[in-house]
């Protein structure tokens, strides 16, 4: 229960190991659904056809047999709407409220689908009334699809975020480390979207919001629901979250991973608050992702591969290109046995993100490290430091 009219009705999925079929979930995800029962009986978007058999399950147990009037469509991604024709199918007289542009999209999901005279289309500042409870609509375009809307239940202060706010986990997995998981989640999903997370947490600051239910991760309130958007702001504005370095590296045959290595040793004894050190070949590339933008400074070790650089170093650099990164300080080091090129091509990615510098000097390794390269990381250390 969210309060006395409302309710979760979501449910959790422990067996899917991609999301999105590019993010590891250990934890499983939460697909959140709710239902408002009042006068007209509202039901808070639906969930992935995975667990529809759950969900129908869940819904129906809420209803208590009465009949749902509104559906509330936030999102037309599928792991949230995957269930509208069914709904449709199955109770004549409930209308779907959505965004004009996810009227658009419907037909794309629901091939043949009738939808003529069951859909309320609904834009910034409508509202709904259920009799005690009213439901007034945000737009949120871009976080992260162009059709999303959220909706605040103007009586208990409760805003419907639709995948803002979210984070990876099943409920049933929760801690109290909000935070770890939603970091990952935001920057690989919403990262991009910084201007436009930026204008909802402007009209959020205009409402009494006492809750914030998203449509992944867990119901907030509270000191958690303030932290949320206190990280939301920063995230949103491309600013560092803490003082920190990241060196990530593509390796080989180890002698990148060495100097990656080393220069992370020279950082700590010269006092470095937090170094991390990622083996792209290996690391959760959007566990790398979330450490870039949580930290001021980069580093970048890369072996040349066909005249070019080794890939997972263009794939890492290619998504924080497309995530809109800026703001932060990049180092270079490139190894080429015979024609290093690494360098280059990791330069170019970088000068194309916005605001950010390249610290010197760049490193060149010929396969291993010397004694020549000691010295050069150490001034590439002090560097960073400086």
């Amino acid at each position: 229960m969210i309060s006395d009219s409302i309710k979760y009705i979501g449910v959790d999925d422990l067996d899917i190991d991609l999301f999105e079929s590019q993010y590891v979930v250990p934890e499983g995800m939460s697909y959140n659904s709710y239902l408002i029962d009042d006068e007209k009986i509202a039901v808070l978007d639906t969930a992935d056809r995975r667990k529809g058999e759950e969900w129908k399950a869940n819904l129906t147990a809420a209803l208590n047999g009465r009949q749902p009037d509104y559906l509330v469509v936030h999102h037309m991604e599928p792991d949230h709407s995957a269930l509208i024709a069914w709904m449709l199918e199955t109770y004549s007289g409930v209308q779907l409220v959505c965004s004009a542009q996810a009227v658009k999209m419907l037909a794309n999901f629901f091939e043949g689908v009738d939808f003529t005279g069951r859909v309320i289309t609904v834009k910034e500042g409508d509202t709904l009334s259920l009799g005690k409870h009213t439901l007034q609509f945000i737009g949120a375009a871009m976080i992260h699809w162009p059709e999303v809307i959220m909706s605040y239940d103007t009586t208990d202060k409760v805003l419907f975020s639709a995948d803002g706010f979210g984070k990876f986990g099943a409920l049933v997995h929760e801690t109290d480390d909000w935070a770890c998981e939603a970091r990952r989640y935001y920057f690989n999903i919403c990262g991009k979207y910084g201007s436009q997370v930026q204008s909802v947490i402007k009209k959020m600051a205009a409402l009494d919001i006492q809750t914030i239910c998203p449509l992944h991760g867990p119901v907030l309130k509270g000191d958690a629901l303030t932290e949320a958007v206190r990280l939301y702001d920063t995230w949103s504005k491309y600013e560092p979250e803490s003082e920190g370095i990241l060196i990530a590296y593509a390796s080989i045959h180890g002698g990148t991973a060495a100097a990656a290595e080393r220069l992370g040793d020279l950082l700590r004894a010269r006092g470095a608050q937090k170094v991390v050190v990622s083996d792209l070949s290996r690391s959760d590339m959007a566990e790398v992702i979330e450490d870039a933008f949580r930290y001021p400074k980069v580093v970048v070790a890369a072996s040349s591969y066909d005249a070019g650089v080794f890939p997972v170093m263009h794939d890492f650099l290619y998504h924080l290109q497309i995530k809109n990164y800026q703001k932060r300080k990049f180092a270079i080091i490139e190894n080429g046995s015979w024609a290093p090129t690494a360098g280059k091509v990791m330069k170019g990615m970088i000068e194309a993100m916005k605001d950010c510098e390249i610290v010197e000097p760049m490193i060149t390794i010929r396969s291993r490290m010397k004694a020549s390269d000691e010295t050069q990381l150490e001034q590439l250390a002090d560097a960073l430091l400086a």
